[in-house]
Parts: structure tokens; C-alpha cells; sequence
């Protein structure tokens, strides 16, 4: 007789992603040649219950490219599987051909002949039409947004988040949980929450610091095909530490292990018979989360910004990896009978936008959005002959342009670029436009410092930042990729504990090694610290663009890893 579990596991074979693309009139008909709209939205549906999860959109409302990583480590017994898992053996992994559609959308190989080939991805009007005819089929489907929504572009600064709250209203979402929402300040969330959003803003880990009591929402339940589900939100859980928590003043985060398992236990005794966590924690501490707390039938992982074409289940527990950017939707449908989840078909929808038809409404919602600063946006600040990109565990060339520009603009001899993960790219011959360089720039603590560091300390900061992302307990994984390093080359390794993992510190103009007594003039942006001086970083590289006319940044081969 075949086990609950083992049953589920065999319907992840069920689980599929189909390609597409476009740009440009060519890139248009060979994205529409290879897949048709229909063909891309194809669903064999299934069971009484369907969730739509989108994450990481980081106000990103118009199609972009955005390339996968080329290295994403794991560390102990996630070395090696996914997510970690990139290039050529994701292809083998899931056995995607490569220079497909779906070689295109998912890693980084050949990507700049694919995206000129396939174009862009994503825009929030085709995701309005994916969403739409998702719930034509199953008009009680769940819309669930994993957060990290309201940052990370020019009108999303310039109007602290109304855009994308705006835009998303339309989307109508059943719920949502954060991350870089909280960067707009708490009391800008506040006024969202209260005023302008009519959806449940849930946050089980988020506590009043001062009362120790719960500060929003922990779950909803919903009614839908004759099941109760619980939709608990797990906000990231790490705010204090990652972003300024003189920004959201009052609360405290934290996975919160023992909170999650007091609130499955609390759904499940008023009814549910579908436990889903909304969850930012990222792919690896949902992992081990899944792993400890019981009743939990499927995790909607974000922060980590992985795209996976299939569920990872751990135990009874589905983990379901939707991407960033807006690039993928996610389909889950269930069958859950006598209080359980019996069985799911899932399909990772990658928004190819020259083969999605946009919505009509919501694509003339977002040039009301985007109508006021229209001039700006459209201007060029120069041209880039390489392509320009961010995700990867240790180096991208948008920061490398952007350390370059520190170290040029601020007459520094070391630059440092925080790992963010957000932050579509440009291919080589493309213009910089405003748009473009917010897009890898906009947040609330955007002062470029300038002041001195110590090789001492200088180490101490890769060591602090190498173990928040190499850590071998996901529960201390803190941070975001490496942080990037301008003007000085090193070399890491992974295995080791901390304070051990960084050697070899040299500086590259002149090959000398980081000296530990030393003083060496650091400029670098997005400090935490309150109060940090310095223009913003956007009018920094901005500057350095100009200047330059035409940028170029070599491959960077200044970090040597060993994976351990």
C-alpha cells in the first residue's frame, strides 16, 4: 500500500515549467514561435484548492531581463542540491535542453544570446493576465505575494511604495507578508496597512518589542473548495540585523521556531485542513523549519529569490520556490480531502512578455504610475558595452560598475557593494537609463560613506558577512549574497568556521597584501547605521556614467573560492 507521502512524491514528477520570450520584433517571433500564450498557461487542473504565489517582485511593474546565478553554494548537507544548484547541472538536474526557453528563464547559460532570442520577462500587466486566467479556471484560487513588493525602483522611491500598492490592489491578493517593505519606515507601513491596502498583512514572527505581543495578522483562514486554509505569515526574519531597524522602531523579528508551531497547532484546532506558510524566510531556513515543525502541508518560500521548476518536499511539507522579478508565477493545485493534502499538481509559469498578452487595465494602471516621472525614467546616462548583472554568491558587474564608481567618484582605494539580490540586468550595447540604474540602487539608506578601515577590520567585516551567508546552520544565514569588494582581491573558504574562511586580502593596484595595521580609505553605501553621510549612490554612479559615456567592467576574477 502506497504512503501519504510517498504518493506526494510521486506527483512532483507531475510538476512542469514551460518556456517562452521576446524583444524586439525578431526576439518577438521567436518567443511567439516557440510557445504560444495558451500553450504557457496550459493546466491540468486538478483537486478543490489552487494558490498563486508570486514573491521578490521588488517593484519591478515592467518587463526586464534578469539573470540567474552562475554560483549559488551550499553549505553541509545542502551542498550540491537545489537550490543550489546552477549552470549546466540545473539543465541536467531537471532536464531542461539547453537554449531553450526554459535554459533561458532559469539559469545563466548563454544568456546574452538568449535574452536577445527570447527578450524580457515579466511586467506586471502579463502577470495580471496570468493571474486572471488562472482564476477563470478556478475562480477561488488564493493569490498569496511573498513580500519584498514595495522597493527597488525609481517610482517606487519617489512615491514610497504607492505604485506597486496601487498596481497590486488591482491584482487583487488575498494576502501578503514583507521584508524590504519595512525600509520605507514603520510609520509609512502603518498608513498602508491601515488605509490602503483591503488584504491581510500577515507577520506570525512580527512582536511589539516593547509588550512582547503580537504586532500584525498571524494567519487567515479562507474558505475555498469546501477546505478551510490557513495562510500563516512569516515575515523575514532578520530585519534588525540586514536592514537600519531605526527604520521600523519598536519590533522584533526572528524565525521564532516554537511561535510557528504554537500557530499551526492553533489553525489546526480551529478547523484547517490546509496549513500554507506565506513565507521570507528564505529557501534554507524554510527548509529547516519544515523539518521541526509539524502540520505544515506547504511553505511559499521567498528573500532567497530562487526559481525551481519543481517542489522540494520535506517530510509532508512542499517547498515552492516562485523566483524574483516578477519572472514566474507559481500554480499549486491540491486535493485536500478529510482535513489532509492528498495529492498537487504544480507548474513554475515563467511571464515571458512578448508571448503574454498584458492586461489591458492593469498596463494602463501602470503608465498612470509611471506618467509623472516619465522624463526621468527615459533618460539615457550612458552606455554599457558588458553585461551588466548582480545575483551570484561573490560578484556582479552592476556592483563591480557601482564599486568602480566609488572608488573613482570618492577617491577610495577599497569599495564595498552590499550582496543584494535584487536588480534586473542590462545586455551589452544597451543603454543606462535613470530607470536602469535605480532599478539596482533605489532604497531608503542610499548614503555613498567614505572614512577609513583597518585590514584588520576590513577582514573582520568579509568574515562577518561570509559566515551570515556561509553559516552551516540556516538559522544563522543572515544576510544576502557576499558582500561585494571593490579595488581588493581575496580568497574565501567555505568550509571553514568564522575568522577563518577569508585569507589572502591583496590589493589590486599594486599587488601588496592588505596590511592588518594599515589604514585604507573604504567608500561604500546602504550602512545600517543611522545617520551615515554621503550622497546617495544613485547620483554617485550616475556621475561616474556620465563621465565615462560608454562603461565596460572586465570579468572579475579577483575572489578565489573554495567550495570545501
Amino acid at each position: 500500500m502506497i504512503s501519504r507521502r510517498d504518493f506526494l512524491q510521486a506527483s512532483i514528477a507531475a510538476s512542469a515549467i514551460y518556456g517562452v520570450s521576446g524583444v524586439g520584433n525578431w526576439s518577438k517571433l521567436a518567443a511567439q514561435q516557440a510557445m504560444t500564450q495558451d500553450q504557457l498557461l496550459e493546466f491540468d487542473t486538478m483537486g478543490n484548492v489552487t494558490l498563486i504565489h508570486i514573491t521578490d517582485v521588488h517593484a519591478q511593474l515592467k518587463p526586464i531581463y534578469f539573470r540567474e546565478p552562475e554560483i549559488n553554494l551550499g553549505v553541509g548537507e545542502v551542498n550540491g542540491v537545489p537550490p543550489h544548484v546552477t549552470g549546466a547541472d540545473f539543465l541536467k538536474m531537471f532536464n531542461i535542453e539547453a537554449g531553450s526557453p526554459r535554459a533561458y528563464a532559469l539559469t545563466n547559460q548563454d544568456f546574452v544570446a538568449l535574452a536577445r532570442e527570447y527578450g524580457k520577462m515579466g511586467g506586471m500587466d502579463r502577470v495580471a493576465t496570468v493571474v486572471n486566467a488562472i482564476r477563470a479556471d478556478r475562480p477561488d484560487a488564493l493569490l498569496l505575494d511573498g513580500g519584498d513588493t514595495w522597493q527597488g525602483s525609481y517610482t517606487a522611491q519617489k512615491t514610497m511604495g504607492q505604485d506597486m500598492v496601487n498596481v497590486f490592489n488591482a491584482l487583487k491578493p488575498d494576502a501578503m507578508t514583507s521584508h524590504w517593505e519595512f525600509t520605507l519606515g514603520l510609520d509609512r507601513v502603518t498608513e498602508i496597512v491601515d488605509n490602503e491596502i483591503d488584504f491581510p498583512f500577515l507577520g506570525a514572527n512580527i512582536y511589539d518589542a516593547e509588550w512582547e505581543e503580537p504586532a500584525y495578522e498571524p494567519y487567515k483562514i479562507f474558505e475555498r473548495g469546501g477546505a478551510k486554509i490557513a495562510v500563516i505569515g512569516q515575515a523575514f526574519p532578520y530585519m534588525p540585523i540586514a536592514n537600519p531597524k531605526w527604520l521600523f522602531p519598536g519590533l522584533s523579528f526572528g524565525v521564532r521556531e516554537e511561535r510557528m508551531n504554537e500557530v499551526v497547532q492553533e489553525v489546526r484546532d480551529a478547523g484547517a485542513d490546509l496549513v500554507v506558510v506565506l513565507s521570507h524566510n528564505g529557501f534554507d531556513v524554510d527548509r529547516k523549519l519544515a523539518s521541526r515543525v509539524e502540520g505544515i502541508d506547504v511553505i511559499l518560500t521567498g528573500h532567497t529569490h530562487d526559481a525551481l521548476p519543481e517542489p522540494l518536499m520535506v517530510g509532508e511539507t512542499l517547498l515552492i520556490a516562485s523566483g524574483s522579478n516578477g519572472k514566474f508565477i507559481s500554480r499549486l493545485d491540491l486535493d485536500v480531502r478529510e482535513g489532509r493534502m492528498m495529492g498537487f499538481k504544480h507548474k513554475l509559469i515563467p511571464i515571458f512578455s512578448d508571448v503574454i498578452e498584458p492586461d489591458a487595465e492593469v498596463a494602463a494602471l501602470i503608465d498612470e504610475q509611471r506618467e509623472p516621472f516619465k522624463a526621468e525614467l527615459e533618460e539615457v546616462l550612458g552606455t554599457t558595452d558588458s553585461l551588466l548583472y548582480r545575483r551570484g554568491n561573490f560578484n556582479g558587474t552592476w556592483d563591480d560598475l557601482i564599486c568602480n564608481a566609488l572608488i573613482e567618484e570618492r577617491e577610495a582605494d577599497i569599495a564595498l557593494s552590499p550582496g543584494f539580490r535584487w536588480g534586473p540586468s542590462l545586455l551589452p550595447g544597451q543603454e543606462i537609463t535613470r530607470e536602469d540604474l535605480h532599478n539596482a540602487t533605489a532604497m531608503n539608506y542610499p548614503a555613498a560613506y567614505r572614512t577609513e578601515m583597518t585590514g584588520e577590520t576590513l577582514k573582520i567585516v568579509l568574515e562577518d558577512v561570509a559566515d551570515n551567508l556561509f553559516n552551516p546552520d540556516p538559522y544563522y544565514q543572515q544576510g544576502g549574497d557576499m558582500v561585494r569588494v571593490g579595488g581588493m582581491g581575496y580568497s574565501i573558504d567555505i568550509s571553514k568556521p568564522q575568522g577563518e574562511r577569508i585569507t589572502n586580502m591583496t590589493m589590486l593596484k599594486n599587488g601588496e597584501a592588505v596590511d592588518p595595521a594599515k589604514s585604507y580609505v573604504v567608500s561604500g553605501w546602504a550602512s545600517v547605521n543611522e545617520g551615515t553621510e554621503g550622497p546617495a549612490i544613485w547620483d554617485v554612479v550616475e556621475d561616474y556614467i556620465k563621465r565615462k559615456g560608454t562603461v565596460s567592467v572586465d570579468p572579475n576574477q579577483s575572489v578565489l573560492v573554495n567550495a570545501g
